[in-house]
């Protein structure tokens, strides 16, 4: 995401880090992104606000912002290696709107796992303990018979809470690793080369 967020930058005519500070570092930006994620703001009203903060053209700005957005070919091949062993799969996310760009589409999230949760379905996000409470309910399952994955340390620590053991995805390589060693006996996860052709 961070590249992603460089790089448009550099598209929109803006300093490297000015997307990626307005949304994730400044506190107006960061309420912003947080009423997004709640649901309390369409997509449409925050790319109209986000383009204010930024002096940028606004339409369609979340589509242009993840226009490089790519999904992680073996974390998707390891997410459906553990399912066909037979352990239930489920996404979490915190929502960037799904109108008039649905982010989501490449990831293909309904046929992959059972259970999908977007924060703005809820009225919750992330890392509010609501809304894991909400999934491990929709899931029929306590915390811990779970493993929670987040490129977020902030919201591992409501997972941990509720028991959760949880993976701290700070790359690919990383995720991988970790998930073999808390899944030795899932086929097809012994190697990274079986998961880099799945899709």
């Amino acid at each position: 995401m961070d590249d992603t967020a460089r790089h448009f930058a550099r598209e929109a005519g803006l300093p490297g880090e000015a997307y990626l500070r307005a949304v994730a570092v400044e506190p107006a930006g960061r309420e912003l992104y947080a009423r997004l994620e709640r649901g309390e703001i369409t997509q449409e009203q925050w790319n109209a606000a986000m383009g204010v903060r930024l002096g940028i053209d606004g339409t369609d700005l979340m589509g242009r912002a993840l226009a490089t957005l790519r999904p992680e070919q073996r974390v998707i091949g390891a997410a459906a290696a553990i399912r066909a062993a037979g352990v239930r799969t489920a996404v979490l996310s915190n929502s960037m709107g799904l109108l008039p760009h649905n982010p989501y589409a490449p990831w293909r999230l309904e046929e992959r796992h059972e259970l999908v949760v977007l924060s703005e379905q809820h009225g919750l996000r992330k890392p509010e303990p609501a809304i894991y409470e909400l999934t491990l309910g929709l899931l029929g399952l306590p915390g811990t018979a779970c493993v929670f994955v987040d490129d977020n340390e902030e919201n591992l620590v409501p997972a941990r809470a509720l028991g959760m053991t949880t993976v701290h995805a700070t790359s690919p390589t990383v995720t991988l690793a970790r998930l073999r060693q808390l899944l030795p006996d899932i086929p097809g996860m012994e190697r990274e080369a079986v998961l880099d052709g799945a899709s």
